[in-house]
């Protein structure tokens, strides 16, 4: 072999009793194999397998951190024997890259130890071994002839001269066999300068199972035989060694050992305790209780209970069926030294290296936001340190730890002082991952997804946790309408924050929108910061709270709803009187109420205009206004269908009358003058108080009206024939001011239209009398849509 020189810190070694501890540093075994050799004095280097192990006093095993440990007993198959006090052993670490260890690196380790307090019997319960020494010199028959004794004495005569024969007393019976033949069989036999020792694997077919203070032991029973011809040698190497007595609760680990054990104690009644120490890790615990370990004992048994996660022990993770756990891991061992009538001093130690059953622990998600902060503080724990944070994936976005810091999440550890730590998330309310809803009045609704992917122990598994994280916060201002009017209008200024992503603007039932605000008459507009809605006096969804002589009281209203649950949040309004010389209203209970402007030169007395009904007067009046209202069942009102539309239809009239001219002939109103007043209403929807438009093709669901002036009646039509005739428009009553050809004018359906026709043939034959008189798209007088400002005169 090439040797090498041992790396700092990858070999510990000591003498814990009488046993040889070594320990390998795992951080320097990374990404390697490694195999132990027994350098024997005699035969070179034996590969250490779990046969020769078991045989010759030696364990490989890890420890709960998992650094590989090495233990021999002293009295093992290779260790230099000197004078029962001093000891060595020489261990070849190999250690290669491959699994097949070629290229090996082999390191040879020595090491030596020192033990001479022996007890008369000394017994070792190891991992995988039970081994008994007694001294020589111990009296060889006990007083009390036991069966086992009484059986033994017979198999004497055939003992061969000068040779150690062992005799082994189970349930199949007795054998007889030489230490060669057991050695066969996996046992160990030899004598030092001073003592025999026995060692022997579990669960042999010469063993034995007893239950002790209900715990299973393995024993096994054997008289180790020498005879000379002066002397007949037999010594009691009986072993038993328990193999259970671990119980677990969700907080604590018990071994119990039985304080007495009867085939190693014959003389019950001379027994007598008198020491019990406990180890963790090869080293003595002399305060147990202050690393909060327990240890008791009465005359049956003796208990160590460890809380789970205690000093001295590890606590692994571990993944078991996709549920995230823990193990704990701990190496004990006991001493119990006794007296009896039979051996003088009996040291018991029993070495124990306990694993709890898969803990399971569902990791937990504790919301600790601060929604003064907007700002979400998610903990994710807890975890032992041999636990870390691979990805997470907000919204269902995947980040590696590195990319959500660069994204602008902030992820850390926050470890705790037993050694626990937790992962902590903090991500912004206003973050683009972060699902917002509009809840309640004035508040939002952030939920934060979260899925975390952990690495879980040495092996790496990887391990799946989804979180949902909810905060509501009041962060939502609602919108404060500001409404105002001028002369023909009213005005609402509502602010665009949240408009259709929080809330909805309704009219009634019916979403308010740009198609349902162009068909009702209504002007939007918007800028920066406001929506601004231009409400003409006498449009769709007007509200007319108190109507008299030219004066009405006009309100509008506006809901503003959730978008989802169209729950009603708050009312906008605006309301506003207005001085209006003529106008028409039909209110949904069947109420006309009329402000008729008769503009005529010269002025009539409008106390004596009338409806139908020569009862039904003005309610008030004055020299060009009269103002009626009346019930649609009242007055004379007629009623009559055209397609979805029920019309009432009633006349504002005055009684024929003579006006003084300034010069011969004198002049008269021929026919007599009638204002028309009609109300539309649908047929088949519900009513609700509006007005209305002069169309009914496109009027609203509610009542409409409009005033059309004519002559009572067309007493006989003159034949056609081209006229010399010139019509204009003038801007007022006033017929100073014109508005040029072919130029659009707007006007409302009750406003008056000033038209001017004059005949300019001289003729004085002809007169001029206006008959019909209507509006169209076009320079088509047959085209349609047509609107009628004159029918009939």
């Amino acid at each position: 072999y090439a040797l090498y020189v041992l790396p700092p810190g990858f070999v510990e070694s000591s003498c814990r009793s009488r046993i040889f501890w070594m320990k390998l540093n795992k951080l320097l075994l990374q990404g390697k194999f490694f195999q132990l050799e027994i350098n024997d004095p005699y035969a070179g280097p034996l590969l250490l397998d779990e046969k020769l192990a078991s045989r010759c006093g030696y364990v490989l095993s890890e420890d709960a951190w998992g650094n590989p440990v090495f233990r021999a007993s002293a009295l093992g198959c290779h260790v230099t024997n000197e004078a029962d006090e001093l000891f060595s052993l020489t261990v070849n670490i190999k250690v290669s890259s491959f699994s097949s260890m070629r290229a090996a690196v082999t390191y040879t380790y020595p090491m030596y130890c020192s033990y001479s307090s022996w007890a008369s019997r000394e017994i070792v319960c190891e991992e995988n071994y039970m081994e008994v020494s007694v001294k020589t010199d111990v009296p060889a028959v006990s007083n009390d002839y036991t069966v086992a004794w009484m059986s033994a004495l017979p198999e004497t005569q055939n003992v061969a001269y000068q040779l150690w024969q062992l005799m082994f007393v189970s349930p199949s019976g007795r054998k007889r066999i030489t230490v060669s033949d057991a050695a066969k069989l996996g046992y160990s036999f030899n004598n030092t300068l001073s003592r025999v020792y026995l060692r022997a694997p579990y669960h042999s077919n010469e063993s034995d199972f007893s239950v002790v203070s209900g715990v299973n032991m393995n024993m096994v029973t054997s008289t180790s035989m020498y005879r000379q011809r002066w002397l007949l040698l037999l010594i009691d190497t009986t072993v038993s060694c328990p193999v259970d007595g671990i119980s677990f609760t969700d907080t604590t680990l018990t071994w119990t050992v039985p304080s007495i054990i009867p085939t190693l104690v014959v003389q019950e009644s001379t027994f007598l305790s008198k020491t019990i120490l406990m180890g963790v890790n090869g080293q003595v615990v002399v305060n147990p209780e202050e690393k909060n370990y327990l240890l008791e004992h009465n005359k049956t048994h003796i208990e160590i209970t460890i809380p789970i996660g205690a000093e001295g022990g590890k606590l692994k993770s571990s993944i078991s069926g996709g549920v995230y756990g823990v193990i704990y891991s701990i190496d004990l061992f006991l001493e119990h030294t006794w007296t009896d009538a039979d051996w003088q001093t009996t040291k018991y130690t029993v070495v124990k290296s306990i694993t709890t059953p898969f803990m399971p622990q569902i990791p937990t998600v504790i919301n600790n936001t601060l929604p003064e902060e907007r700002l979400f503080n998610v903990a994710f724990g807890h975890f032992l340190p041999d636990v870390s944070l691979v990805a997470i994936a907000i919204g269902n976005v995947p980040f590696t730890p590195r990319e959500a810091q660069h994204h602008g999440f902030k992820i850390y550890e926050t470890p705790f002082s037993n050694g626990m730590k937790e992962f902590i998330l903090e991500v912004s309310f206003d973050d683009l991952y972060v699902l917002k809803e509009y809840v309640n009045r004035n508040e939002t609704q952030y939920t934060l997804l979260v899925n975390y992917t952990i690495s879980v122990g040495p092996e790496m598994t990887l391990y799946y946790h989804s979180a949902e994280v909810e905060c509501v916060v009041a962060d939502i201002e609602l919108p404060e309408a500001v409404g105002y009017c001028d002369e023909e209008n009213l005005y609402l200024a509502i602010p665009l924050f949240g408009l259709h992503q929080y809330w909805n603007l309704y009219l009634g039932d019916k979403l308010l929108n740009r198609h349902v605000a162009l068909i009702n008459g209504y002007l939007a507009a918007t800028n920066s910061t406001h929506l601004i809605l231009q409400i003409p006096l006498f449009a769709v969804g007007v509200i007319y709270e108190e109507v008299s002589f030219q004066k009405i009281k006009a309100r509008f209203d506006v809901a503003l709803r959730k978008v989802r649950t169209m729950e009603t949040l708050q009312m906008f309004s605006v309301s506003c009187s207005f001085n209006s010389p003529a106008f028409i209203i039909c209110h949904p209970d069947g109420t006309i109420m009329i402000s008729a402007q008769m503009k005529t030169v010269p002025a009539i007395d409008m106390s004596k205009t009338k409806l139908r009904d020569s009862s039904c007067k003005p309610r008030e009046y004055n020299e060009g206004h009269a103002f009626f209202k009346f019930h649609v069942t009242t007055c004379g009102t007629s009623v009559r269908f055209e397609g979805d539309h029920i019309i009432y239809e009633n006349e504002i009239s005055y009684e024929k009358e003579t006006l003084p001219g300034q010069s011969i002939p004198t002049i008269t109103r021929d026919p007599d003058y009638r204002l028309t007043v009609l109300c539309y209403y649908r047929a088949k929807e519900t009513l609700v108080l509006g007005a209305f438009a002069s169309d009914p093709s496109t009027s609203p669901p509610f009542g409409s009206g409009t005033m059309v002036p004519r002559p009572n009646i067309a007493v006989h039509r003159r034949i056609r024939q081209a006229l010399n005739v010139v019509s204009r428009v003038s801007k007022d009553e006033s017929f100073m001011e014109f508005y040029e050809p072919n130029m659009a004018i707007l006007k409302r359906p009750v406003e008056p239209v000033f038209l001017e026709v004059e005949l300019k043939d001289e003729s004085p034959d002809i007169e001029l009398y206006l008959e019909n008189c209507w509006v169209t798209r076009s320079l088509d007088f047959n085209s349609t849509p047509r609107w009628n400002i004159t029918v009939d005169g």
